[in-house]
C-alpha cells in the first residue's frame, strides 16, 4: 500500500511537470500559477506514506499553490486582476517611453536636416560676398522690344508721327499678325496713361470693340476690353484678351497681347476674320481708369483692315501733315521756280 501511494505520487509531479513544460511552451514565455513545482523527492513521499487518500490530496494541492505566492497570483483573484492591471500599465509606460524617445529622436534628425538645408540656401542665394543679407528676387522674363524690321513682312503696322519713326519714337503704332487661332496685337504710344485699339464698321466712335492698355498708380501695365457706346468708353468684364504683357518705360506705355481670330457671337466682341476699320487713340488716366484721348480727331485707318493681308503703314501726325499734303507741295514747288526765275 506504500509502495503504491509513493509510486502514484511520483507519478503525479512528473505528469504535472509535463504538462507545465508543455504550456509553458504553448504560452510563449507566459509563467504559470504552478510553475515551480517539480517531481516529489523520495524523503516528500515517504512521509505520505501514512497519509489517507483525502488528506493527500489537500497536501498536494497546498503544496501546488505555495509554489510561488508572492509573485504571481492565480488568475481570476482578485490580487490576479491587480496584477494585470500593474503589468499593463508598466507595459504602457516603457511603450510611451519608446515613442517618446523615438519621436525626440526623429524631430533632432529632422531639426538638424532642415538647419542645414537653411544654411546651404541662404548661404548660396541670399548672403553676398561681405557676409550682408540681400534680397535675391525671383528672374522675370523682360518685356520683348517690338521688332519693325519685319512691318509689310510677317506682320502688319500703322506708325502715326514723324517720317521713319519706329515703336519707340512714333506717337502711336501698332502691330498685328496671326499666331495659330490667335492674333498677336503690339502697341505702343507716348503717353503715361493708355493706348488703345477700336475695331470698327465705320470710321465713327460709337458702338465699337476697343482694347486698351492702361497704365495704373502701381506701374503696372493692365489689358482692358471696353465698349464705346457712342463717345464713352464702357469696360466690359468679358476680354478676350489673353498672354498680356505690358511694360511703363522712357514715358511711353507699351503692351502686347493675344486674342482669338473666332469668338462666340457677342454684340461687344466682334470677330477678327472679317475686315474691320481701326481707331487709334490714347491719352491720360486717373488712377487706372482711361480719360479724354490726347487729341480730338484721332487717327483712323484710310481702309478696313484685314489679318490676312500684311501692311506697312504711314500717317504723318498733324506737324508733318501740312508739309505733306498734295496742296503744300505744289506751293511749294511753285515758290521755288519763281524765286530761282526771278521778277521779269
Amino acid at each position: 500500500m506504500v509502495e503504491r501511494v509513493h509510486l502514484r505520487a511520483a507519478d503525479v509531479g512528473r505528469n504535472h511537470g509535463d504538462r507545465l513544460t508543455t504550456n509553458q511552451s504553448n504560452w510563449r514565455g507566459r509563467r504559470s500559477p504552478f510553475s515551480g513545482i517539480s517531481p516529489l523527492p523520495a524523503a516528500a513521499a515517504a512521509a505520505m506514506a501514512g497519509m489517507s487518500p483525502l488528506l493527500l490530496a489537500a497536501s498536494l494541492l497546498l503544496a501546488a499553490v505555495s509554489a510561488n505566492p508572492a509573485e504571481e497570483p492565480l488568475a481570476g483573484s482578485p490580487g490576479g486582476r491587480e496584477a494585470e492591471q500593474e503589468s499593463g500599465r508598466i507595459v504602457l509606460e516603457e511603450l510611451e517611453k519608446s515613442g517618446l524617445q523615438l519621436e525626440e529622436a526623429g524631430a533632432e534628425q529632422h531639426q538638424e536636416s532642415y538647419s542645414t538645408f537653411a544654411a546651404e540656401f541662404f548661404e548660396t542665394r541670399y548672403w553676398g560676398d561681405e557676409g550682408y543679407a540681400f534680397p535675391s528676387p525671383p528672374p522675370v522674363d523682360p518685356f520683348a522690344k517690338i521688332r519693325v524690321d519685319d512691318c509689310g513682312k510677317t506682320k502688319g503696322c500703322f506708325r502715326y508721327g514723324k517720317p521713319g519713326c519706329d515703336a519707340e519714337t512714333c506717337d502711336y503704332f501698332l502691330s498685328y499678325r496671326r499666331i495659330g487661332a490667335d492674333v498677336e496685337f503690339e502697341l505702343s504710344a507716348d503717353t503715361d496713361g493708355w493706348v488703345a485699339v477700336g475695331f470698327s464698321s465705320d470710321k465713327l466712335m460709337g458702338g465699337d470693340d476697343v482694347m486698351a492698355c492702361v497704365h495704373d498708380d502701381n506701374g503696372r501695365v493692365r489689358i482692358q476690353h471696353f465698349y464705346n457706346v457712342g463717345q464713352w468708353a464702357k469696360e466690359i468684364k468679358r476680354n478676350p484678351a489673353r498672354d498680356e504683357e505690358g511694360i511703363f518705360e522712357n514715358n511711353r506705355v507699351t503692351c502686347r497681347f493675344k486674342r482669338p481670330v473666332y469668338v462666340p457671337r457677342d454684340e461687344t466682341i466682334i470677330d477678327l476674320h472679317l475686315s474691320w476699320y481701326y481707331l487709334f487713340a490714347w491719352g491720360p488716366a486717373i488712377q487706372g481708369s482711361i480719360t479724354r484721348h490726347d487729341i480730338d480727331s484721332p487717327p483712323v485707318s484710310e481702309d478696313v483692315v484685314s489679318i490676312y493681308k500684311y501692311e506697312d503703314v504711314f500717317m504723318p501726325s498733324a506737324a508733318y501733315q501740312t508739309f505733306s499734303s498734295p496742296f503744300c507741295l505744289l506751293l511749294i514747288v511753285a515758290l521755288t521756280f519763281y524765286i530761282l526765275m526771278g521778277t521779269p
